[in-house]
């Protein structure tokens, strides 16, 4: 058994946890429940800052080892398309969930509606894709 297989599920785990915050708190704020929207993007951050300490670690552990995908054919072509937009999202969001948080902590409330339309959505998209390339990597079409 190999000692670092517990972080893919833990991996998939915090992202999930991190999406579920983060509609959570979309819900306190679209009934104007500042505290308990601030709470629950507060669990956000952590949960995700988790996920990148756990993500660095498991990486780092496996010395760059790459985990290939084995689906082939159109599946393939999704899975590549998703994660590579995944990737990407996920850089993007850093930058973005720093200003929104900043922003809504201060209470500059204009700029941080005017960063948190576009972190919303696209932090949620990472954090489900997160998931989702778990599945297809280790669930749906795992290496042999």
């Amino acid at each position: 058994m190999e000692p670092t297989q517990f972080f893919p599920p833990l991996n998939a785990s915090l992202n999930a946890l991190s999406g579920v915050f983060l509609l959570i708190a979309y819900v306190h704020i679209r009934n104007k429940r500042i505290a308990q929207h601030r709470r629950f993007m507060l669990a956000a951050c952590f949960t995700s800052l988790a996920f990148l300490a756990c993500y660095v670690t498991y990486h780092y552990l496996k010395h760059g080892v790459v985990t290939r995908f084995a689906g082939t054919g159109a599946i393939r072509t999704f899975y590549l398309a998703m994660l590579t937009s995944h990737t990407i999202l996920a850089i993007v969001i850093v930058p973005l969930a720093i200003l929104s948080v900043i922003n809504g902590l201060k209470m500059r409330v204009a700029q941080h509606r005017r960063v948190a339309k576009w972190t919303f959505p696209l932090w949620m998209y990472v954090s489900v894709t997160g998931v989702l390339v778990y599945f297809f990597l280790y669930q749906w079409f795992p290496s042999k």
